[in-house]
């Protein structure tokens, strides 16, 4: 899907920074840090590309991934997203390569729903597989 019928379907309005953010996800095929994205842009103020950034997590458009350094990275939602379901409620596993550090999300592999017993509330789940990329192999 092009960048514009991509950011129509969500209901957002086509700005030059959208539609680039839109084209830097869609070409990468791992998880993109802050300084990734930013520096796919010819100069973006830093404001801007954290409320762009905010706005496409909330309309379903990317998940935000804290990887095992604990350093944020986000990933292009390969399923739809409903916004109003979208607190990254999409059951996926991450891969994390031990050699270059990149950050994939695995789709067609689902987390179980897992029930912890006792007075706990679970409000996310994430597990993340580290080994070696095709690329690092």
């Amino acid at each position: 899907m092009d960048a514009t019928t991509y950011l129509k379907k969500a209901g957002l309005k086509l700005t030059p920074v959208r539609l680039r953010m839109v084209e830097i996800f869609d070409a990468a095929n791992h998880a993109l840090h802050q300084q990734e994205i930013e520096s796919g842009f010819d100069g973006i103020d830093r404001i801007t590309l954290y409320r762009t950034l905010k706005s496409f997590e909330e309309k379903g458009l990317i998940h935000k991934i804290t990887d095992l350094d604990g350093n944020s990275k986000y990933a292009m939602c390969e399923s739809e997203c409903l916004e109003h379901h979208h607190h990254h409620h999409h059951a996926h596993i991450h891969f994390q390569c031990d050699q270059c550090h990149l950050t994939y999300c695995v789709e067609n592999v689902e987390i179980p729903h897992i029930e912890i017993p006792g007075k706990f509330l679970v409000t996310g789940q994430n597990i993340t597989i580290t080994g070696k990329c095709g690329n690092c192999q």
